[in-house]
């Protein structure tokens, strides 16, 4: 099939020389601030779940109350994400990279005087729809700017910053949230990072690779000069006039087969028809045939990842009790390190092996874990505990992939707008599971709660085996 004509949108004409510029003070600072957003999320995620145990004795909160705090900022990501990803497509990535950590950094700072539940679940809805911005904007930003060789890197190292606020906010939470006061307190203490990344991200200018898909090449070149010290050579103003040469490609801007796709194969249909103008139709776009298939495995394997994860480390506390576990705060502080242990470890697994097998592999183990949980609830501490570990080491490592492969399914024109919708309706099936989980520890027992989770985790590996597509070798080729 004959190469189409490179088109503007396509984002295909960043020259190979932004991703192979030397590492710059600029390329710190943007991974600094992105590092410190998914810090904060995890803060704010980790946090509620800390201290939701001391807010229900204080409050007297029903099993409702408690399923909707748990999930309340989750909700709010996921209407961020499908609502904002889109807008970071169409109005670029700048204004909302800075603007939603201003929504974060009040709306945490106010839960301090947030005593009613109603109040504090808004708050937290508030905070969950900046966050969601910052889920489809935030990695799109890094990955637009970072050099090829520390892309998926510094993608993946995203969850584990995010894991680090998470267990930050458990341990502060286990050991000072004992009380009413020092729970609100430590809630509104969400906002110190928050102000920080939102100070940090003042000054960013807009991505070039977003420019160039709009045709603004020469704004695109005005900030590889002043940020990155680097030069849009004539690919770009080849691919902008339309030219029809074999630009980059469009998955991060990387030279690449000349597919205009920014991936293996050929072009969608909504591909050669031309790029969408309407939220809708870029929808649509995301089912679009040669697209769908991607876009399906994604929904599938976020969803099926994070719905057990959000779900038992929000209850973490209820679990234990439930297992009678001796020393509950101390397991949940082992629980917590083996959680940033597994995401450092997942690191290295992520740069060596490809994307498909660590997938299938760690969705297989993370299944047998949960159902051997379910199996082992009247066991010793010791047996229960071993099965849980190794759920908790390997889900923190293959969390590492849902930075980097939402990233690597679309191409630029796609890019914001399929990662925001990935991360949103996830965010549904985490809220989903947080909200079921407590409903379901009081009527069916931990034992069978242990057993559906399992099944979530086992829809995600079939789905996976089915259905996953290698893009590390397309990241290699096509500057993922």
């Amino acid at each position: 099939m004959p190469t189409p004509a490179a088109r503007p949108r396509d984002g295909a004409a960043l020259a190979p020389s932004l991703d192979a510029a030397p590492l710059r003070p600029f390329h710190l600072r943007v991974t600094a601030t992105t590092f410190g957003a998914n810090f904060s999320d995890g803060y704010a995620l980790g946090m509620i779940g800390a201290v939701l145990a001391t807010l229900t004795d204080a409050r007297h909160l029903s099993g409702v109350w408690q399923g909707l705090l748990g999930a309340s900022a989750l909700i709010g990501l996921f209407f961020g994400s499908i609502v904002l990803g889109r807008v970071g497509d169409i109005i670029g990535r700048q204004k909302l990279y800075i603007y939603n950590f201003v929504l974060i950094t009040v709306a945490s700072a106010l839960q301090f005087w947030a005593k009613d539940p109603a109040v504090l679940f808004t708050l937290r809805v508030l905070i969950g729809f900046g966050l969601g911005a910052d889920y489809a904007v935030g990695p799109t930003m890094l990955s637009e700017f970072a050099p090829k060789r520390l892309r998926g890197l510094l993608l993946g190292s995203l969850t584990v910053m995010w894991t680090v606020g998470y267990v930050l906010a458990g341990i502060l939470g286990t050991w000072l949230g004992k009380t009413e006061d020092t729970a609100y307190v430590l809630l509104a203490t969400g906002a110190l990072p928050a102000l920080l990344v939102l100070l940090l991200r003042i000054g960013t200018p807009e991505s070039p690779s977003w420019l160039v898909s709009q045709g603004r090449v020469e704004e695109a070149r005005d900030i590889a000069r002043r940020y990155l010290r680097s030069e849009l050579g004539e690919v770009a103003e080849g691919a902008s006039a339309g030219t029809g040469q074999a630009g980059p490609s469009t998955r991060t801007g990387q030279a690449g087969p000349p597919t205009g796709a920014g991936r293996a194969g050929p072009p969608t249909r909504a591909e050669r028809a031309g790029p969408s103008t309407t939220s809708w139709a870029a929808y649509r776009e995301l089912f679009a045939p040669g697209q769908a298939r991607r876009t399906w495995f994604g929904l599938v394997f976020y969803s099926a990842q994070v719905l057990p994860y959000f779900a038992i480390y929000t209850f973490m506390p209820t679990i234990l009790l439930a297992l009678n576990v001796e020393d509950a705060d101390l397991q949940n502080l082992l629980l917590n390190l083996f959680l940033l242990a597994g995401g450092v470890t997942g690191l290295w697994f992520l740069q060596r092996t490809g994307r498909r097998p660590l997938v299938i592999v760690t969705f297989g183990i993370m299944t047998a874990a949960l159902a051997l949980m379910g199996a082992l609830t009247h066991a010793s501490t010791t047996a229960l505990m071993i099965p849980f570990l190794v759920y908790t080491f390997v889900m923190a490592g293959a969390s590492n992939l849902t930075q980097v492969y939402p990233a690597e399914l679309y191409p630029t024109h796609l890019r914001a707008t399929g990662v925001g919708f990935l991360n949103g309706t996830s965010r549904i099936a985490s809220a989903v599971g947080t909200f079921v989980l407590p409903v379901s520890l009081e009527s069916i027992g931990l034992s069978w709660s242990m057993y559906w989770l399992a099944g979530v985790l086992l829809i995600g590996t079939v789905a996976s085996v089915a259905w996953a597509p290698e893009t590390k070798e397309e990241v290699t080729t096509s500057g993922g």
